[in-house]
């Protein structure tokens, strides 16, 4: 038979459920600092990762794009794009783009601990089920085994 013990653990085992908001503290720590400097950087996030920031430095990076095309200097113009435009209003897109998967991502983690409890349920269910079986079929072979008497 299996390793009693093993089956043991197994029983009392308990599915946990890990979202993102439980592994913060992994980050900066549990201490105090730790705590504040999670928070700035949480709402930091979740400032700049919005599509109203990425709206608002959409319409901060135009204000430059007349200055840069006047210039017609082709350095100033790539530049313009890649240093103002893309870096400025790519990053809040990106950030809201990630904290949409980081939802999903905790959704099916939720989803998941939620199955894997009932499927821990059933089967210790159905694991009482066959040590109770396994009594009543001890019960009956010990009665009608003519050694056993």
């Amino acid at each position: 038979m299996e390793n009693k013990s093993a089956i043991s653990q197994a029983k009392a085992h308990v599915p946990k459920l890990v979202l993102t908001k439980h592994v913060q503290a992994a980050v900066h720590g549990e201490g105090v600092l730790g705590l504040f400097n999670t928070r700035v950087a949480v709402f930091i996030t979740k400032s700049i990762g919005s599509m109203w920031c990425a709206y608002a430095f959409g319409l901060l990076a135009l204000i430059s794009l007349p200055s840069a095309i006047r210039s017609g200097d082709s350095i100033i113009i790539v530049s313009w794009i890649a240093q103002t435009f893309l870096q400025l209003v790519l990053l809040p897109i990106i950030i809201v783009g990630q904290n949409v998967q980081a939802a999903a991502s905790d959704a099916r983690a939720q989803s998941d601990h939620d199955t894997l409890v009932s499927i821990h349920t059933l089967t210790s269910e159905v694991h009482e089920i066959n040590l109770q079986q396994t009594e009543i079929l001890e019960i009956i072979k010990n009665r009608t085994d003519p050694s056993k008497e």
